[in-house]
């Protein structure tokens, strides 16, 4: 298992946290996943998913992975 942080451009309130924390919790592999406004903290089943996976989830809901 892997914790990965991830940086949000684009959220700025908590209609915007809801979505981006839908969007990853859909993704198979993800264990748990913990989002603020700007950021995310997510566990990844290795295995099952990757940090690639999550991230273009965050980017299907309409948001930007920063660096």
């Amino acid at each position: 298992m892997s914790e990965i942080k991830l940086a949000i451009s684009g959220m700025s309130c908590q209609h915007c946290v809801g979505r981006v924390k839908k969007a990853i919790d859909a993704v198979s592999g993800v264990e748990m996943s913990t989002v603020e406004v700007g950021s995310a903290v997510v566990k990844i089943n290795d295995s099952k998913t990757t940090q690639k996976t999550v991230e273009e989830a965050v980017a299907a809901a309409g948001y930007k992975i920063s660096q």
